[in-house]
């Protein structure tokens, strides 16, 4: 770059410099600026406050706008309820909360629309698959009064109740309870626990209300339900003599699906006033009107059962069952309309009971009311069979063990044991036959065909000479016979068998399947029960060591028959409870060894040469034959001489 570059570019520099100097602004003009522009910053500011202000304002008018358009709503139900339903109208309107009343055995749920029982937990039990076990649950539970007021139709389970707390959760505690005394009155006396209620009130006037009292105790499967009515004379039609108290709900299923478990024994049960216990049909949807007083009506199913008892008794109820077909969450609806007594006084109250809990005999039974009638135990004929004999050895077994497959085989062997003296009484009686049979077939080649009577009559004859009993055999299975028929009913609804597993079964209350079939056979199902096959095997044999025992070689259809039984068991009882199955097996087990130990030391060959001893003696005639003659000697009739 040369000199005259350079001088230029300084030239350039310095008039640049001048300028800038002579064109600043002076303090004054540079104070004016500067209020001008703060000027227009606060004109700006004011202008955002006031749009602000507009707006909040705005949105204050549509706020009051909406709560007056609310109000003016509310306003408008509140007298479309109170027009509707008379002084019970303000109770129309509320939010709905859930309250929980609790124990060591169950959990109630309470609505306080309605003041109602919302649900039923049992805390101890679980369903077949593993989840809480509910009695019944949700919206479409009815539970409430109903009665006619002002002329107008009330139904208390559409109104808002207040309760007695505003804690949500009451628990009621007491001391540790002992496995096997849950439920039971006798422990409870010793071991007192606490005692807690929850009410609430549906109030229309100052001291005037309705009142539902729920009071539960430690280890108690009662729950005390009172009626609490205050001042309700004036309202309540002074005509009626009863209130229409509505119970319903859809029973859950709590077991497998089974046509011969809880499907079958799923109904509803009632006890007549100082009465017998009768019930719906277990098979189909039923209804029937109870027009006499009833003391109580219980919802029943397999293993559980929901049970309202009255303080006294109720006059009347209507009660009814709609069955479910194939549904895979309930079996029924149940539905109760009881008519509670009502004298229209100042103060009324009435006492009830909700019972919730299982079928367990004893428990049902120690408040002697007959509810232990909801345990199925069988035929009028073999009921004793189970209330005094099985159930009692059942219950002194359980105390000291815990394994359930380990009661019943000692059950089994007891019961055995005690049939045995018969059993062998039988055996000696089916020898004495074997013996006499050479005899037997001399008189069949004799009499033929032809002459059946006196076939008939000189065998028996020979019978009585020889001093056999042909019915001396058919003793042990007539007391065997009440006895299996009791297990029949006594296994698949005892509570104690429900999911205590045995060796493979996981549940001896219901079948053991070892094997699941893709198809479906009629009449034995879609599986394979183990303890049923096994139960059929040992029939076979014990019917062919009971035939070869057998002296008569006649009827042989009867033969092919006993053979056909044990097949026919086999489809039966393939859905039946496996703890059935296992002791039908083990008594047949223990049969057959007895049969072996009975052969082992009976000498037939000694039998047969006493019979011919007996035979030789004169024929002792017994007191009725005697008695028959000498009613005959006094009106001058000539016996036969032999």
């Amino acid at each position: 770059m040369d000199r005259n570059s350079i001088l230029g570019i300084v030239l350039i520099f310095a008039i640049l410099v001048v300028f800038s100097i002579v064109n600043q602004p002076s303090e004054e003009e540079i104070e004016s600026t500067k209020r001008r522009r703060d000027s227009i910053a606060q004109v700006e500011a004011m202008n955002a406050l006031q749009l602000e202000e507009a707006r909040q304002q705005s949105a204050l008018e549509t706020q009051s706008e909406a709560v007056s358009a609310d109000s003016t709503v509310a306003e408008g139900k509140l007298k479309e309820k109170i027009d509707q339903l008379g002084v019970f109208g303000n109770a129309a309107l509320g939010e709905r909360e859930f309250y929980t009343l609790e124990n060591n055995l169950m959990k109630l749920t309470f609505s306080n629309k309605g003041g109602r029982i919302y649900s039923v937990e049992l805390k101890n039990y679980q369903t077949h698959d593993s989840l809480p076990l509910i009695l019944f649950d949700g919206d479409e539970t009815l539970f409430g009064l109903n009665f006619f007021a002002q002329n107008r139709s009330i139904q208390t389970d559409q109104l808002f109740f207040t309760p007695s707390t505003s804690q949500k959760s009451v628990v009621v505690s007491g001391p540790e309870v002992r496995k096997g005394s849950e439920g039971r009155l006798k422990f409870n006396e010793e071991n007192p626990g606490e005692q807690k209620s929850l009410s609430f009130k549906l109030e229309v006037a100052p001291g005037k209300f309705l009142e539902y009292i729920y009071t539960l105790e430690h280890n108690s499967f009662l729950v005390d339900f009172d009626l609490n009515m205050q001042g309700m004379e004036q309202y309540i039609a002074s005509n009626q003599r009863y209130l229409n108290f509505t119970w319903s709900f859809d029973v859950p299923r709590q077991e497998r699906p089974s046509r011969f478990g809880e499907d079958r024994y799923t109904n509803i049960l009632y006890k007549f006033f100082d009465d017998e216990v009768d019930n719906l049909s277990q098979s189909k949807s039923d209804e029937e009107n109870l027009s006499t007083r009833v003391k109580w009506i219980g919802y029943k199913q397999l293993f559980f059962n929901s049970t309202i008892i009255a303080g006294e008794a109720f006059t009347n109820a209507l009660v009814r069952s709609d069955r479910f077909e194939d549904d895979p969450k309930y079996l029924a609806n149940f539905y109760s309309d009881i008519s509670i007594p009502y004298e229209g006084t100042g103060n009324e109250k009435v006492d009830m009971q909700f019972f919730f809990g299982p079928n367990h005999y004893q428990t049902l039974r120690q408040y002697g009311i007959d509810l232990e009638r909801q345990v199925y135990l069988g035929y009028a004929i073999v009921r004793p069979v189970n209330k005094y004999l099985i159930i009692p050895i059942f219950n002194f077994l359980r105390r000291f063990i815990d394994n359930f497959g380990i009661i019943i085989l000692l059950l089994t062997i007891f019961i055995k044991t005690i049939l045995f003296p018969f059993t062998y009484k039988s055996y000696v009686s089916q020898a004495k036959m074997r013996s006499l049979k050479p005899e037997v077939d001399e008189l069949n080649k004799k009499y033929g065909n032809d002459k059946p009577m006196e076939k008939q009559q000189a065998t028996m004859a020979l019978y009585k000479k020889a001093g056999v009993n042909p019915m001396g055999g058919c003793l042990p299975m007539l007391l065997q016979f009440p006895i299996l028929i009791a297990m029949f009913f006594f296994f698949p609804t005892s509570i104690e068998l429900r999911q205590e597993s045995f060796l493979w079964a996981h549940d001896l209350s219901t079948y053991d399947s070892i094997l699941n079939l893709p198809f479906n056979i009629p009449f034995y199902g879609d599986h394979v029960s183990l303890f049923c096959l096994l139960m059929t095997i040992t029939t076979i044999i014990s019917t062919r060591l009971n035939q070869q025992a057998t002296a008569s070689q006649g009827m042989p259809g009867m033969k092919t028959m006993m053979y056909m039984m044990p097949v026919m068991f086999l489809f039966i009882l393939n859905n039946y409870s496996s703890g059935l199955s296992y002791y039908y097996f083990l008594a047949n087990v223990i049969t057959i060894g007895q049969t072996y130990i009975i052969r082992s030391f009976i000498d037939e060959e000694k039998i047969r040469a006493q019979l011919q001893v007996n035979k030789k003696k004169p024929v002792k005639k017994s007191k009725f034959q005697k008695r028959l003659e000498d009613m005959a000697k006094q009106r001058g009739v000539q016996t036969p001489k032999k």
